[in-house]
């Protein structure tokens, strides 16, 4: 039996317009092929990081320097000060995968180090991040790590006040724009989720706050309070609203996957529940390849790095749960999960099905 065998008709879902269900790989033997790609290069990891954390350091420090002498034209800096920190959030998420270093105590230290600088107090994310690994598209465990995702049955049975608080939590300009400014500058200042969890992730939150204050505070004695601000959460949120669509857009697409526990899959789950993102060159460098994301969920030990081999070797997953910009864009209207229809559908749509 390949790869690419036949599975059960009744826990698939169909790949948007390139793939119908006969030729949708078989996630197990699948998983099992990409075993290989698994180990990490310690000179290839360390690399990644050099080239991403001196010129993220070097932009924002020329940025900090130029706004103090009166030269605001340097915030024009801020989407690439921006994108490489949204890089160095990458590399803590495969540091939480243990697929970045060798030793776990290596992988800990160092996503721990990374997220004083995304405000991501390590050991909180990895938490919350390996739930959301092990229920994706469970309709029964949604709510770890994940875009609050209502079926329409659900949401008819809302009130109208309710109806109005999802419509607002669904906006785009929602999503994007306060959820991710709520998400790094006042949720993770807590470990929420986690508090009765155990110590280590008031720990994980309270050290990463006061490391992040203490940098601050340096950087306000040196360059003011001001100048410190205005370039600091502008780059800041570029890499927090970039970084949640991303993930919107990785999971929240048309012909996701999503079942009730009882015919809920992993392996399905992991490879029907992700999208492959296709994107330019330069983004793919900046994200980590992270689009490639149905081959991250199936193999998250993957380092981001050799995501791209993946593809190489196995050509049926360049059209598998592939989106362009055009659907990325349209998946951000679709916003309730038609259980009978098996996809996500919009308001819209929604309202007409419901009379």
């Amino acid at each position: 039996m390949s790869h690419t065998d036949v599975v059960s008709p009744d826990s698939q879902s169909n790949s948007a317009k390139t793939q119908n269900r006969t030729e949708r790989p078989n996630p197990r033997i699948l998983a099992r092929e990409l075993n290989r790609y698994t180990t990490p290069s310690v000179s290839r990891s360390l690399w990644e990081v050099a080239i991403t954390f001196i010129p993220f350091i070097a932009i924002f420090g020329v940025m900090l320097t130029a706004v103090k002498a009166g030269h605001f034209y340097a915030l024009a800096l801020t989407p690439f000060a921006g994108m490489f920190l949204l890089r160095l959030f990458i590399i803590q998420h495969d540091c939480g995968h243990g697929s970045y270093l060798p030793k776990k105590t290596w992988n800990t230290w160092l996503g721990r180090a990374i997220g004083v600088f995304t405000l991501t107090p390590y050991d909180c994310w990895q938490r919350s991040h390996a739930l959301h690994h092990a229920n994706t598209g469970n309709l029964d465990a949604r709510g770890f790590g994940d875009v609050d995702t209502l079926t329409v049955s659900e949401y008819a049975q809302l009130s109208r006040s309710q109806k109005l608080l999802y419509r607002f939590y669904r906006h785009p300009t929602v999503l994007m724009g306060l959820g991710p400014a709520y998400l790094f500058l006042l949720r993770h200042r807590l470990p929420i989720g986690l508090m009765r969890e155990g110590a280590i992730y008031w720990i994980s939150a309270m050290a990463t706050n006061a490391v992040t204050a203490v940098i601050l505070v340096g950087l306000a004695a040196t360059f003011g309070a001001f100048v410190t601000a205005i370039v600091f959460l502008p780059v800041l949120l570029t890499a927090a609203s970039v970084g949640v669509w991303l993930f919107y857009v990785q999971h929240q697409f048309e012909h996701a996957y999503w079942e009730n526990k009882k015919g809920w899959s992993f392996h399905e789950a992991a490879l029907g529940g992700s999208s492959y993102l296709v994107l330019p060159a330069p983004l793919r460098w900046f994200t980590g390849n992270i689009g490639i994301h149905h081959v991250h969920h199936l193999a998250s030990r993957i380092p981001f790095y050799r995501l791209p081999d993946v593809l190489s070797a196995h050509p049926e997953l360049q059209v598998f749960n592939r989106l362009g910009a055009d659907e990325a864009l349209r998946s951000m209207v679709l916003t309730l999960w038609d259980e009978e229809e098996k996809r996500l559908v919009s308001f819209r749509e929604a309202s007409l099905k419901l009379g």
